[in-house]
């Protein structure tokens, strides 16, 4: 990661904040990656997707990074907090995302260390994800020392179309 790029903790998403996260979702899907949307993603689109997520972290029931330098956005990832009552010791890891311009430069760790460190202080001791099979985001998670759990075939249509397969991860965390 470059030393000019800071990763933190977005508490409220003001106008540019959401400009930015939409502009990052846009270059994932441009680029294939399978998180939730269609290509092509409309720009409203995704910025109303950052408005729902906004409201989400208002409420306490996200935690959000974001990774930026002096361009801006270049990564984010989040933290589902809010969990049913039985599960309150866990969190979803949700939406890492990395600028196409960003990757392979440790800013995906970086974020990932930070959400991992951010669930550790909200009291987090089990962190959960799915990913799509065979993606840079899976190499990621093994080398970070998450645990694989299972395959689903068939999960999600790709951004450009075709099924493809799931894969669940866990990490435990340790408190402090």
């Amino acid at each position: 990661m470059a030393a000019s790029t800071l990763v933190r903790r977005l508490h409220i998403l003001d106008e540019e904040d959401i400009a930015g996260l939409a502009a990052l979702l846009i270059d994932c899907v441009d680029d294939g990656a399978a998180v939730s949307f269609l290509h092509p993603l409309a720009p409203d689109e995704a910025r109303d997707f950052w408005r729902q997520i906004g409201a989400g972290i208002d409420r306490g029931a996200r935690a959000l990074l974001v990774a930026e330098d002096e361009t801006g956005i270049l990564g984010t990832v989040q933290l589902v907090l809010e969990q049913p009552e039985n599960q309150p010791h866990r969190a979803d890891l949700a939406k890492m995302l990395v600028h196409r311009r960003a990757r392979r430069r440790g800013l995906g760790a970086a974020l990932l260390n930070a959400a991992e460190e951010l669930a550790r202080d909200c009291g987090k001791s089990l962190l959960v994800l799915d990913t799509n099979e065979g993606s840079e985001a899976e190499r990621l998670y093994t080398r970070a020392g998450w645990k694989r759990v299972g395959r689903i075939p068939n999960y999600s249509v790709l951004p450009r179309g075709g099924l493809h397969a799931t894969v669940m991860y866990y990490k435990e965390i340790e408190q402090r």
